[in-house]
């Protein structure tokens, strides 16, 4: 049987999905698109079906990707029109092909972030750029085992700032053992005091990338 791959973007509204919500969501629409998909057998079957990187709840992304298994042949350069005729607003497919790669090659991930200040006077460019550029740079992560300490320095990438209405970051961090996402940004951009936390922030992930900041497909 092929695992097909899709690339998928999650906007709007729909990033407000949970990723259980967005599993139950893709198998439906599989389903409706007349997609038989290949389940496991024993007590409590379940369809052969996994997402690359569950995406946090209120972050959107243009680039996600889950793999399945169908029962037939299905010809891949006809899913993403029938999968979108049927899929909620905010959830669209751009691609679907077969997939060669395994997951555990993402490395990357490339976010878009935009944040707000009241008071722009509080913070400039430089100072992020200072503070996402520390060495080491200590925050706090919550793990299965509990909350540890670790240095995000060596987990980002690529951070530039740039200003407008608002303040934009572009960054690479670290997709896998351990992934980095933007609360840990954040994290890193509170410091011991705070003072560079924005009033209102939201992220995108814009690209999945390999061990050698190429794109993952």
């Amino acid at each position: 049987m092929e695992k097909i791959r899709l690339r998928f973007s999650k906007t709007g509204r729909a990033k407000y999905i949970s990723h259980l919500d967005l599993m139950s969501t893709m198998r439906r629409a599989l389903l409706r698109a007349g997609v038989g998909l290949r389940y496991s057998e024993g007590f409590n079957p379940h369809p052969y079906m996994s997402v690359a990187l569950p995406l946090p709840v209120g972050c959107s992304s243009f680039c996600e990707l889950m793999d399945f298994s169908a029962l037939d042949t299905v010809p891949a350069a006809e899913l993403p029109g029938l999968l979108n005729a049927v899929l909620p607003e905010g959830i669209e497919v751009s691609e679907a092909y077969v997939a060669e790669r395994k997951f555990s090659d993402i490395v990357w991930i490339g976010y878009l972030g935009f944040l707000h200040y009241e008071d722009r006077e509080m913070c400039d460019v430089r100072q992020l750029e200072e503070r996402l550029k520390t060495k080491p740079l200590m925050i706090q992560k919550k793990t299965k085992r509990g909350v540890s300490e670790i240095d995000l320095a060596p987990l980002i990438s690529d951070v530039s700032f740039s200003a407008g209405d608002e303040l934009t970051v572009r960054i690479k961090a670290s997709a896998q053992n351990p992934s980095i996402n933007p609360d840990n940004i954040l994290s890193a951009l509170a410091g011991a005091d705070n003072s560079l936390i924005p009033d209102f922030n939201s992220f995108c992930r814009i690209e999945i990338l390999d061990g050698d900041m190429r794109k993952f497909v």
